[in-house]
């Protein structure tokens, strides 16, 4: 399977823009902001789109442009630069999965069943997004220094979420959930993200309750709603 396959335009961005978009200037029905919003996150979708298809480093603004169907000063109304606009789509998708992952390991009491929730909305975010999702986790750590300071960051920020005590393990069951999703999208296995929740809810369990504890607590775990609320 191609490495880049998988991809399809973000779901905050509709597959066909309102005929408002493509009008020439003069009074819209819209108001400003809502247009520019919208010029923004097509730009981000279009970034995400090629960088997935051709890898960051190969990406050009003329790129962007073109799949966003918007004028180059357009582009650089909303954003500086290629590497700009990368950070915007990074910063977006990191706060999107935090969001998710709070909201849907807040419904539970017990520890392992909040890991359980995070994990599975996560995964479902990483499954629903293959142009963000390899954007932000493979293609950021060929993206310069800025996007990679980002990348540490967004694993920092999952850490809390993790703890359970004064242990120290957290930043390396992160870091590894990343690696292993690292791994299954650039071998183009984005689909199989999600059926790797109980291996990973094992993995983050086992240096806390040791092996057998957390495979047999991965396979109790029922099933949740990852859905992100309204």
């Amino acid at each position: 399977m191609n490495p880049h396959s998988g991809t399809r335009t973000l779901k905050f961005v509709p597959e066909q823009a309102p005929q408002v978009l493509r009008t020439p200037p003069g009074r819209h029905p819209l108001p400003r902001d809502f247009i520019v919003q919208h010029q923004r996150a097509r730009i981000i979708a279009a970034l995400a789109e090629e960088t997935a298809q051709k890898g960051y480093r190969a990406v050009t603004v003329t790129d962007i442009v073109r799949r966003a169907r918007i004028a180059r000063n357009t582009f650089y109304e909303n954003f500086y630069s290629k590497e700009d606009c990368f950070l915007a789509a990074y910063e977006l998708a990191a706060n999107e999965a935090l969001r998710r992952v709070i909201d849907a390991s807040s419904k539970f009491d017990s520890w392992p069943a909040r890991v359980n929730a995070g994990l599975a909305a996560f995964l479902q975010y990483v499954a629903s997004e293959p142009a963000l999702a390899r954007t932000c986790i493979v293609e950021a750590l060929s993206a310069g220094p800025a996007a990679v300071d980002r990348y540490e960051r967004s694993i920092q920020s999952f850490v809390p979420l993790l703890r359970m005590g004064p242990a120290t393990f957290e930043e390396t069951i992160v870091g590894g959930v990343f690696w292993i999703l690292y791994q299954r999208i650039i071998m183009g296995q984005v689909e199989e993200i999600e059926a790797l929740l109980p291996e990973l809810v094992e993995f983050s369990l086992t240096p806390y309750v040791g092996a057998k504890a957390a495979k047999r607590t991965a396979a109790e775990i029922p099933p949740v709603d990852t859905a992100p609320k309204a």
